[in-house]
């Protein structure tokens, strides 16, 4: 049974991350609660330092005795925390230097469309597609899952789908719409990603929401669901385009490899490829590439000259491609952030140093 002070002292620092406008809640031995606000880590220091028994006692709070069985056996454990019904939290507590250790991301209840996340409504256009494959990638904490969820709530709303999300944990809950929406979090509704993600075939899905793209196995079903009538959305740690498309391929044994690029040059539909930029005047601001998947991608990524993939994007703004550095200068030239940033976030500094001069010359 939680004990009623670290109940009290759980939902005090729960409120703070709301009323802070927080992203994250870190609780570790020997700091202070420590919140993540646009981006920086900023401690808490009014709450006083974290002892062994207080962050056992914290995460017995939120802890049911499944999770708490995890915990023991695993040494780490992944769930969501629904707090009052108000709020939910991606929580995971582990375990370092024999110490508990809890880390709660905000999911924001309310799922708000491109427009208001400041993102290209032109991603809209991946949802009119019935199969392939989309792909939203980026650093940790930079909004992936964010724009992935406007994009499953534009569908639910606009079009009548059945779509399945397969999620490890569970992140925003949709309401059903027009959709039928069927959420499964692993562990809970699925023992493995791989086999929920197999049994989507039979299934008669329509759209497939993945968390993550983490392994051989849910890389390669995940590109014969979108070759067999399935419109896959799912998420990868990469930092541009090229990158993605080495690194599905490199996911697979040599042999393998021009048969998966062969695949992927057929399914794919497009990467989206985000940061989330300090904002002048505070919070944060997306720069997003956007490469879509034309003629000349495909024979690049059939032909392994990914690298070549940059200077595609770059020459293809009518057909509704940005690259990274010009939606950075964009930002710059709207007021939106600092130069100093910007140039912080770019892949060819030169290249943006170009792009802003040229846009001071007209």
């Amino acid at each position: 049974m939680a004990n009623l002070h670290y109940e009290q002292k759980m939902k005090n620092l729960l409120l703070l991350v709301g009323q802070q406008g927080a992203s994250d809640l870190h609780l570790a031995v020997g700091r202070y609660p420590t919140l993540r606000i646009d981006g920086r880590l900023v401690p808490m220091s009014q709450e006083g330092l974290l002892t062994p028994a207080d962050t056992i006692g914290l995460s017995d709070v939120i802890l049911d005795e499944k999770s708490k069985q995890e915990l023991h056996d695993e040494e780490q454990v992944d769930f969501s925390y629904n707090f009052e019904d108000k709020a939910r939290f991606r929580t995971n507590i582990f375990f370092q230097k024999g110490f508990v250790s809890i880390t709660m991301r905000f999911v924001n209840n309310r799922i708000r469309g491109l427009e208001e996340l400041d993102m290209p409504t032109a991603l809209y256009g991946f949802t009119q597609y019935t199969q392939g494959l989309v792909l939203v990638t980026g650093p940790v904490g930079h909004g992936k899952s964010t724009t992935l969820a406007a994009l499953i709530d534009y569908v639910n709303r606009t079009q009548d789908k059945h779509i399945i999300t397969i999620e490890d944990p569970i992140e925003y809950v949709y309401a059903q719409d027009r959709c039928i929406v069927n959420q499964r979090e692993v562990g809970k509704d699925a023992k493995t990603f791989p086999q929920a993600l197999h049994a989507v075939f039979r299934e008669d899905a329509n759209i497939v929401l993945l968390g993550e793209l983490r392994d051989l196995d849910t890389i390669s079903t995940a590109m014969t669901a979108a070759e067999t009538g399935h419109l896959i959305f799912a998420t990868l740690h990469t930092n541009d385009s090229a990158q993605t498309v080495d690194r599905i391929t490199d996911v697979f044994p040599a042999h393998q490899q021009n048969q998966i690029r062969s695949q992927l040059a057929n399914v794919l539909l497009g990467v989206v490829s985000q940061r989330l930029v300090p904002k002048i005047g505070g919070g944060r601001v997306p720069a997003v590439e956007i490469m879509i998947k034309n003629n000349a991608v495909e024979n690049l990524i059939r032909e392994n000259k990914s690298y070549q993939i940059d200077s595609v994007i770059e020459t293809s703004l009518k057909d509704g491609m940005v690259s990274l550095d010009r939606a950075l200068s964009d930002l710059v030239q709207r007021g939106l952030v600092d130069v100093n940033d910007a140039f912080h976030y770019a892949k060819n500094k030169e290249y943006m140093q170009m792009l802003l001069n040229h846009h001071q010359g007209d």
